[in-house]
């Protein structure tokens, strides 16, 4: 009879360690948090001439950790491959990233911060002017984002998918697109450095809804994402958030 209890007390355990060692650890235990970004994406992330790190949401994300009293690690992958990092690579995604439904079936989004829209980058003199113009178009998309998935639903559109957007609006100039469909804000830092050349077209012809960017945590880890909240609040009320567009954004 011992020896039964015994065994019974081992396995019983062995079975607590081994949950114990699965269970995951809250990211807001953490004093150092990894922070997933795909620098590719300006003005809200790109790669300053220092070979850093910059932009509109790593200046955002930084202000978190200070707020929070933690150290934070950038760490540049591809946009495609952020969502499947967190909780195992990163701690914290920040990217220009919408809020999808899709994506919430996989981790768990903070506050939106910024509302978006996008855009359609043409060269000048295109007849594309409406999304109906769309149809039957090569278009380039950066894989992974809302503009993959519009691209995909277009009638009769071949969409060219890449791993940075500066490389689909490369290839339009080069005349291999019809069009590069991108964030409003990335369309005109891409088209102001290619005057002339290129145009960023928005607008009721269009019929893009607005989208809201978010920074996106482990599904499940409520504290953590109560910390971020509370910080990304904090911002909002105190200006660093309006002083950080100014900077970054502009109007």
């Amino acid at each position: 009879m011992k020896k039964k209890i015994i065994v019974a007390l081992v396995l019983s355990l062995s079975v607590l360690a081994l949950s114990a060692c699965g269970a995951k650890q809250s990211a807001s235990a953490k004093k150092d948090i990894i922070v997933g970004t795909n620098a590719e994406f300006p003005p809200f992330e790109y790669i300053d001439d220092s070979g850093n790190p910059d932009g509109f949401d790593i200046a955002l994300v930084k202000a978190i950790g200070e707020k929070l009293g933690k150290n934070v690690t950038i760490q540049n992958m591809e946009f495609d491959s952020l969502i499947s990092s967190i909780g195992t690579k990163t701690d914290l995604v920040i990217a220009g990233m919408t809020v999808t439904d899709e994506r919430k079936q996989s981790v768990d989004f903070t506050e939106p911060y910024y509302t978006a829209v996008q855009s359609v980058i043409v060269p000048v003199g295109s007849a594309i002017a409406s999304f109906d113009d769309l149809k039957g178009k090569k278009i380039g998309v950066q894989m992974g984002t809302t503009a993959d998935f519009i691209s995909s639903d277009i009638e009769g559109a071949e969409t060219a998918r890449y791993n940075k957007s500066i490389d689909a609006v490369n290839d339009l100039l080069n005349g291999r697109l019809d069009c590069v469909i991108v964030d409003k804000n990335p369309a005109e830092t891409f088209v102001a450095s290619h005057t002339g050349e290129l145009e960023a077209l928005e607008g009721s012809n269009f019929d893009f809804e607005d989208e809201s960017y978010a920074m996106a945590v482990a599904k499940g880890d409520a504290e953590f994402l109560k910390q971020v909240n509370d910080a990304l609040s904090e911002l909002k009320a105190d200006g660093t958030i309006d002083k950080l567009t100014e900077e970054y954004i502009g109007d």
